[in-house]
């Protein structure tokens, strides 16, 4: 170790659409950051599926981790340890080589005739049954993918001796050493959220290979060192220790300081989640709500998830506001800023404009209206782009309030406050709809991209920089606002919300009678 220059901790982060490597300091300083964009294709032949193309995103990879280090001029003697985090519910499988010969991505949906197979399945309580073990339901599990390989690629499906998540998949190609960890793997639907290893029984049930199931390590333990041929192609140096690394969402609680029971984060990106850490191994009677693993053992967290909330604002930025970008661009601000100064001037409830896009999370049968706004006005004072840019903004608030009521509703955890992060919360006016919606105080961090921290912050367990996971995210998690809750807007809100709730249903009917096309539906409705 060179001990006149600063130590530092590699991410390597997985999204949906993209793959970097991230460098942070020991103090939780991102340092740099290099980023590729990848893209999942569809295969025509196959409704909803959503191929990961294993060889080439492995080059991006590398490509990422060369160029992280160059840029910012950093010797790889100065990096201690990598650890990886990926989106969750894509899989990689393994042939008896432990070579990687299928993989798809998280929201991956060919399985549907399999998903209503297997619902089916013992007088139709497999999926209760599915879901009081793992916390999962079928449509993005693992169970109905591998049974449609069954089906429809038996060749293929008989190479299979192994599987795990994309996370555990870049581990390997970094250590070659294989193994999965509850935060991801559980996503599967055939991890048992108590013993927080695999559950066996769930693929003898549907008569698949239950042999293909590697060990589980736990996030912060070493899984192995970069080899030599990985250095070749990355500029590491062989003997860096590879560390177990973990889930988006969960590694990104841990950079955000959720580490106790009875804490809550919401991750504003493309997708929204409402994350609840629990006091207790619990699921949801009327199954609304997934349940997993945290990074922590043993805490399992509360997950509801609001529907491209950050996809539609962007939508909503491409196909109307080109002029306010313009403008944005002269003034050197972006261009959400410049809609949220117009959008404080919209009184609380937006003119009483609705929007339909994501519903509440059911997770048992998970369907949206046709994505519209309810309620336009002629009157361009009270229907413009700022109105709808506020309504927008309320109603991703309100979605993220409704999914939080169900999570109390079953596990009685009453919030004070809540850690608002990702893309989102860069938005003041919208920290401060979020707020007047919840009632709860929210806290933004400094960092809010907290994923890659607390990825990183799993690496500097495994060196043994950091004594834990709970700690360092404590230690290292700093606050840059807090925003309370306006409660007499609160109350607007509240009616706001019931009237919302109640259009929702309405517009989910017309779905029901084909008569508008729904913003997405979950495999096997």
């Amino acid at each position: 170790m060179t001990h006149n220059k600063p130590s530092y901790l590699m991410a390597l982060d997985a999204g949906t659409g993209s793959i970097r490597a991230v460098i942070f300091d020991t103090e939780g300083n991102q340092i740099g950051a290099f980023q590729q964009e990848w893209t999942h294709l569809s295969d025509p032949n196959i409704p909803g599926s959503m191929e990961f193309d294993i060889s080439k995103n492995w080059e991006l990879a590398c490509l990422c981790i060369q160029n992280v280090l160059k840029q910012n001029n950093i010797t790889s003697e100065q990096i201690v340890a990598i650890s990886t985090c990926s989106m969750r519910e894509g899989i990689v499988l393994y042939d008896a080589h432990k070579t990687p010969i299928w993989a798809c991505g998280n929201v991956d949906a060919r399985a549907v005739n399999e998903v209503v197979e297997l619902k089916s399945l013992y007088n139709n309580t497999f999926e209760q049954y599915v879901y009081d073990i793992s916390g999962q339901t079928l449509a993005l599990s693992a169970l109905p993918r591998l049974l449609w390989l069954a089906h429809n690629q038996s060749d293929l499906y008989r190479e299979v001796k192994y599987i795990s998540m994309i996370s555990d998949w870049l581990g390997f190609m970094l250590s070659g050493e294989l193994a999965v960890e509850p935060s991801n793997a559980g996503t599967t639907g055939m991890l048992n959220l108590k013993t927080r290893q695999w559950h066996s029984d769930l693929l003898e049930m549907v008569g698949l290979n239950a042999n293909i199931l590697p060990p589980v390590k736990e996030t912060g333990e070493k899984l192995g060192v970069i080899t030599e041929s990985v250095a070749t192609k990355t500029g590491l140096n062989a003997g860096i220790p590879v560390i177990v690394g973990g889930g988006d969402v969960q590694l990104g609680c841990i950079g955000l300081g959720i580490t106790e029971p009875e804490q809550a984060a919401i991750i504003g990106g493309t997708f929204w989640q409402q994350v609840v850490n629990l006091p207790s191994t619990t699921t949801d009677p009327v199954m609304n709500v997934r349940i997993n693993p945290h990074v922590i053992n043993p805490l399992v967290q509360a997950e509801s998830i609001s529907f491209f909330t950050g996809l539609t604002m962007r939508w909503f930025r491409d196909a109307f506001c080109e002029e306010e970008k313009n403008v944005a661009n002269k003034l050197g601000i972006d261009a959400y800023t410049l809609l949220e100064q117009m959008a404080e001037k919209v009184p609380v409830g937006s003119n009483d404009v609705i929007p339909v896009f994501s519903d509440a999370m059911h997770f048992k049968s998970w369907y949206h209206a046709s994505p519209s706004f309810i309620n336009l006005s002629i009157d361009p004072e009270k229907c413009n782009k700022a109105v709808l840019f506020r309504a927008l903004q309320e109603n991703a608030a309100i979605v993220s309030s409704s999914n939080l009521d169900q999570v109390k509703e079953f596990s009685k955890v009453n919030l004070t406050s809540v850690v608002f992060a990702g893309g989102g919360s860069k938005g003041k006016l919208w920290s401060q709809i979020l707020a007047d919606v919840t009632g709860l105080i929210v806290n933004v961090p400094v960092v809010k991209e907290a994923t890659a921290l607390g990825c990183a912050i799993a690496a500097g367990v495994g060196a043994g920089i950091y004594p834990s996971l709970a700690e360092a995210g404590k230690k290292l998690v700093k606050f840059e606002r807090q925003h309370i809750p306006n409660m007499e807007n609160h109350k607007l809100y509240q009616a706001h919300k019931v009237k919302w709730m109640d259009v929702y249903k309405k517009q989910l009917q017309l779905v029901d009678l084909n008569l508008t096309k729904s913003l997405w539906k979950a495999p096997g409705l």
